[in-house]
């Protein structure tokens, strides 16, 4: 019975395995529709049930999204869940907030310098998005989703095909941050999230580098601070 199991889980994985290269061939890209059922049960040679059974396997992998009624479509992030590493269920969340920072310093100024291989379309975003985040902050609204677009266009001009994989750990901290710092970093974060944006303009891996490095460095100050 046991093999018999593992034989029919097998089948839609195979089959999701078969999607996976669809979606890579035709190059599709995330918002974009997939065939529906019969047209992919016709061209992967499978029955409709085992297709369906291999579409909620790549939802749950966050690959596809399926919006009853419309379709299957590739998901915003595809492979990307919401909150990969759990910290969700960190229950301590200053040292959560303490050990995301410890890792940020590991990860961040390396990711900034690797930046520099920004090409203009990217430099173009950064600085946009360096100029939003500095508008809400001198208008005192809420920033926090603009800087995590602004450290994620950073970690994707790297150029580097792991690098956009780690942003769910930066992304993670910034809300947190931002909540615990009360916001109060607004001269220290537009002065060196616009040396950041400068050095990537410049194509200056070790003026990125430091300017990140500072940037990390006054979130610490502020955080210690309150931990006092």
């Amino acid at each position: 019975m046991m093999n018999l199991s593992s034989e029919e889980k097998s089948l839609p994985q195979k089959i999701s395995e078969d999607i996976i290269e669809l979606i890579l061939e035709e190059n599709l890209q995330p918002g974009d529709k997939l065939p529906n059922e019969t047209i992919l049960s016709e061209r992967l040679n499978a029955g409709r049930s085992s297709v369906r059974e291999a579409m909620k396997l790549l939802a749950s992998r966050n690959i596809v999204t399926i919006r009853q009624g419309s379709g299957t479509y590739i998901a915003s992030s595809p492979g990307m869940v919401e909150d990969p590493l759990g910290f969700t269920f960190i229950g301590n969340k200053q040292k959560l907030i303490n050990d995301l920072l410890e890792v940020r310093f590991l990860l961040e100024p390396s990711i900034a310098a690797m930046a520099t291989h920004a090409d203009e379309k990217d430099i173009k975003k950064i600085t946009a998005l360096c100029d939003e985040v500095e508008k809400l902050l001198k208008t005192h609204k809420d920033h926090t989703q603009k800087d995590i677009e602004f450290h994620t266009a950073i970690a994707m001009s790297s150029k580097n095909v792991v690098v956009p994989r780690l942003i769910p750990v930066i992304n993670s901290s910034i809300p947190l941050f931002v909540e615990t710092t009360g916001g109060t970093l607004h001269d220290e974060t537009i002065e060196t999230h616009r040396e950041i944006a400068d050095a990537i303009a410049s194509h200056d891996p070790l003026w990125a580098q430091d300017a990140m490095y500072l940037h990390l460095v006054y979130n610490r100050k502020r955080i210690q601070m309150i931990e006092k």
